[in-house]
């Protein structure tokens, strides 16, 4: 069993996965960030790796990507924050990239780095499967799972492909859209999960979208974790002393989380 797999043994409830940027609003921020989201409840975090182009995500990540890269963040320097976070924690971490920062870097050596670094796994949302074979061996050979993701529209092939190939977990996509703080999910998240677990018993979690503790609450009854992203990273950079309201925003996910049923 992996890192990451091990983190939905024998839980009550749904686990709390968290997203924030690094390098936003600063290098430092990044670094106090994941130990003060573990003190919250947090089960594992996303990392992720500011890339120009990042056509799976809303307003709020992209322009925390472009604070990034203006403040010098390159995927070297996230790989030296991820040794550096995994210093303070043992929590999973994983890094959410593009390929082609990846491919820039060398695969090969990428997963080196990253597993050298800490990194438990790897979410590369535009990477398809028809494309993602010599990643999946890569990723297999440094001891990193490669997580695919799934959407509600996603055609019953790709499904039982996506499901089958994953490793650590299965990403659910709530919306067909990009990430990004909503009012509102769309209804029929427990059928889409429903559909995904005929193909596969591997862990599921779900994301986008995902940005209150009611809609965290919604959607834990069934799947294995949710994941929220662009609330944290939007309370990040809203205000100078972001600590005490992130903390308390986490805090309220968690509770919400564990009183839900899960």
């Amino acid at each position: 069993m992996t890192h990451i797999a091990s983190v939905f043994a024998g839980k009550e409830h749904a686990a709390l996965i968290a997203f924030i940027t690094v390098g936003y609003p600063t290098l430092e921020a990044t670094l106090e960030a994941v130990p003060l989201l573990e003190k919250c409840g947090v089960d594992m975090v996303e990392l992720g790796i500011p890339f120009s182009d990042p056509l799976a995500d809303g307003i709020t990540i992209q322009q925390a990507s472009q604070k990034a890269l203006q403040n010098g963040i390159t995927p070297a320097a996230c790989l030296e924050a991820a040794r550096l976070i995994r210093q303070k924690t043992d929590l999973p971490l994983l890094f959410m990239t593009y390929y082609n920062p990846v491919l820039c870097y060398g695969p090969d050596l990428f997963c080196a780095d990253s597993f050298r670094a800490g990194i438990d796994g790897l979410i590369v949302p535009d990477l398809p499967l028809e494309e993602a074979g010599l990643l999946e061996e890569i990723t297999c050979r440094n001891n990193l799972d490669l997580i695919y993701l799934i959407a509600p529209t996603s055609p019953e092939d790709r499904i039982r492909q996506a499901a089958q190939r994953s490793r650590g977990f299965i990403y659910l996509v709530s919306v067909t859209g990009v990430t990004g703080m909503r009012k509102d999910l769309p209804e029929g998240s427990a059928g889409f999960a429903a559909r995904v677990k005929r193909f596969s018993d591997k862990p599921l979690c779900m994301g986008f979208g995902i940005s209150t503790p009611q809609q965290a609450a919604l959607v834990a009854g069934s799947v294995d974790g949710v994941i929220v992203g662009s609330s944290i990273v939007h309370l990040m950079g809203s205000q100078r002393d972001w600590k005490p309201a992130v903390s308390e925003f986490v805090c309220s996910l968690k509770k919400a989380i564990m009183e839900s049923g899960k």
